[in-house]
């Protein structure tokens, strides 16, 4: 840090005798500090410190109208917390009542008039050393501010790309596009926002509703490949992936995991508790809800190994039929809502185009 004294600080001079103020400015300028302003109206004293932006105020205790503390106090709403802007009182005024009093109203320093030359550049000198080292600390401060969100936005892009392509590689095995999960995630972040949800649940839905089916990964191919019907026992392996997901995203300190476990152990779950784990209702969390309904829809208007895709008309009658049966009734209607949006939204686009082909 520079041990220089600013010599081009900008200094406001406040008093309401023209001799004191003649005096200090040649007291000032003599020893090169020429960047100063100065007024005998304290009602001047706010405007010119909005359009100045001293680094240092010199300012006279005892004025007509308004005295030297109404002015710090009126400073203090102006002059930002993180700021130090440092004010000599100027007076003629030795008591210590006066001199706490002034300190507790914000001055950093007193002048006692008659003014000394030599006292006055050295208080001077020492402030605006302070302020300019103050600066430099909360510049070095805001810097180290930016490195760590900088930093933090470079984590959190490199958690949600892992996160991401750790769904994929699940994804891959039984669907060879790999583009289920993102589908999933983007439907159940809808819903969410449908629902009212808040804005950290919507994001953490599109984020971790893509690991629903990570437990896969644990599953044999020929059981999670079979194009048939599966057997007993291997519908009773094949459900066992929503608990090795579970497994898989358990303990982790951070939301996004935390709601991804959440959802690979219950998007099976039904609002009858007719479903894997007998969770019915609002046992099961929102999260395992909502994706229920999104990975089901997904899963229905697509070609999976096992059936073709589905026209949407039918998907949406079936998930409207299991409404309070396998699906939660709001999420189901805030779901339906979703589809309509988007199908009005679809239709107002196509119209526009065949205006503009017209």
């Amino acid at each position: 840090m520079t041990q220089n004294i600013p010599t081009n600080a900008r200094i406001l001079i406040v008093d309401d005798e023209p001799a004191n103020v003649r005096l200090i400015e040649k007291i000032l300028q003599k020893n090169g500090f020429t960047n100063t302003k100065s007024t005998m109206d304290p009602l001047d004293v706010l405007p010119l410190v909005e359009v100045f932006q001293p680094d240092l105020i010199l300012l006279d205790l005892h004025m007509p109208v308004k005295d030297g503390f109404m002015v710090m106090e009126e400073l203090g709403e102006l002059i930002e917390e993180q700021d130090f802007l440092p004010i000599v009182i100027l007076t003629a005024d030795v008591v210590q009542e006066t001199k706490i009093r002034a300190l507790a109203a914000g001055a950093k320093d007193f002048l006692t008039k008659p003014i000394d030359h030599a006292e006055l550049l050295v208080r001077v000198q020492n402030l605006l050393q302070t302020r300019a080292l103050h600066n430099e600390v909360l510049d070095h401060s805001h810097l180290l501010e930016e490195r760590v969100d900088d930093r933090t936005r470079q984590l959190r892009q490199t958690q949600l790309e892992v996160v991401g392509r750790l769904g994929l590689a699940c994804e891959f095995r039984d669907d060879d596009t790999g583009l289920h999960t993102k589908r999933v995630g983007i439907l159940a972040s809808k819903i969410a926002a449908s629902l009212g949800c808040d804005n950290d649940f919507v994001t953490l839905m599109r984020e971790a509703a893509p690991l629903h089916d990570i437990g896969k990964v644990g599953i044999p191919d020929i059981i999670l490949l079979k194009p048939g019907k599966l057997s007993s026992a291997e519908w009773a392996i094949m459900k066992t992936h929503t608990t090795i997901g579970a497994q898989i995203l358990d303990g982790s300190p951070h939301a996004l995991l935390n709601i991804a476990e959440e959802i690979a152990l219950t998007h099976h779950e039904r609002h009858d508790g007719a479903g894997y784990h007998g969770m019915s209702g609002e046992e099961i969390p929102l999260s395992g809800r909502i994706c229920a309904v999104a990975d089901v829809f997904d899963a229905l208007t697509h070609t999976r190994p096992y059936k073709e895709a589905w026209p949407v008309s039918d998907a949406l009658q079936e998930i409207t039929a299991q409404r309070g049966r396998q699906f939660d009734p709001d999420v189901v209607d805030a779901f339906l809502a979703v589809v309509e949006s988007e199908y009005a939204e679809a239709e107002d686009e196509s119209s526009e185009t065949e205006e503009q082909e017209a």
